[in-house]
């Protein structure tokens, strides 16, 4: 059954080879080609390398129709189906065989001698496969021989585990764990995170200069007489000015009259110019 199962593949093809006649073997040196009659080949053809499992076929069919007219099955290369010849490495012998068993032996010949490389090229491969795939086979068989192990469990077989002892203390409060949204744990704010604003009252005011401080006036010292130096440009280093009575003062009335008001506050006595 497995046989049928089998497809045949092609190995190679010529389309040129010749066919000989050969005496029979005078000797165990081996056949020479030398003793055929190479310019009156018997049979011309194409031939056809072809495998099914590990036996290969060397066919001889006809050019035209494609009809076969001899086959050389072959089970070892190399071996007694093929044989090459001791003066020549174009020219083999190839033992055929009929469907009835009965074989002979006949020589072929390339014209060129690389057709004959590929011939003799595409055997070895194809039993050097052969000779792979048996040892791979081999291999499986030596495994599957071999007495399996056994690791399930027996009927009413069990088996124990030591982890190992975990600890906790007791008594011991547990820590809360805070988290937020998401599962994440949110810390708290450190002490004293607060920021206090002071009052823009008490900010200062980075481009302001204090004025230095504006000397008394000769005027008597009064109130009056402050704001009219604030009014008046700085005192220049001259010669001083005469005295001036205190009936002649401009300003004696605004004196007397801001003297007058009981509940008026008194001003500061020094001012600052913003």
């Amino acid at each position: 059954m497995a046989a049928e199962l089998e497809y045949e593949s092609v190995l190679c093809v010529k389309p040129d080879v010749s066919v000989y006649r050969i005496p029979p073997r005078a000797s165990n040196r081996g056949y020479r080609a030398s003793d055929w009659k190479l310019d009156q080949p018997d049979w011309t053809g194409r031939l056809r390398i072809t495998s099914k499992g590990k036996i290969a076929y060397i066919k001889l069919e006809d050019k035209v129709s494609g009809e076969l007219f001899a086959q050389a099955p072959v089970e070892q290369y190399p071996g007694i189906a093929v044989e090459t010849v001791t003066d020549s490495s174009r020219y083999f012998v190839i033992r055929i065989q009929d469907g009835t068993g009965r074989s002979a032996f006949i020589g072929i010949g390339f014209t060129d001698r690389g057709d004959a490389f590929d011939f003799n090229v595409s055997l070895q491969d194809h039993f050097k496969w052969v000779k792979q795939e048996t040892e791979i086979s081999k291999e499986s068989q030596e495994m599957d021989n071999r007495p399996k192990l056994d690791l399930g469990f027996k009927e009413g077989q069990t088996i124990k585990l030591s982890i190992g002892n975990i600890t906790t203390k007791k008594g011991g409060a547990s820590k809360p764990r805070a988290s937020g949204t998401g599962g994440l744990s949110l810390l708290p704010p450190p002490p004293g995170g607060k920021v206090t604003i002071p009052p823009p009252s008490s900010v200062a005011i980075s481009n302001h200069v204090t004025p230095p401080p504006i000397p008394k006036s000769n005027h008597g010292g009064n109130d009056a007489d402050i704001l009219l130096d604030l009014d008046s440009p700085a005192p220049v280093t001259t010669s001083a000015p005469a005295p001036v009575s205190t009936s002649s003062d401009l300003w004696g009335d605004f004196s007397t009259a801001s003297s007058s008001v009981p509940n008026q506050a008194p001003q500061p006595s020094n001012w600052v110019q913003f």
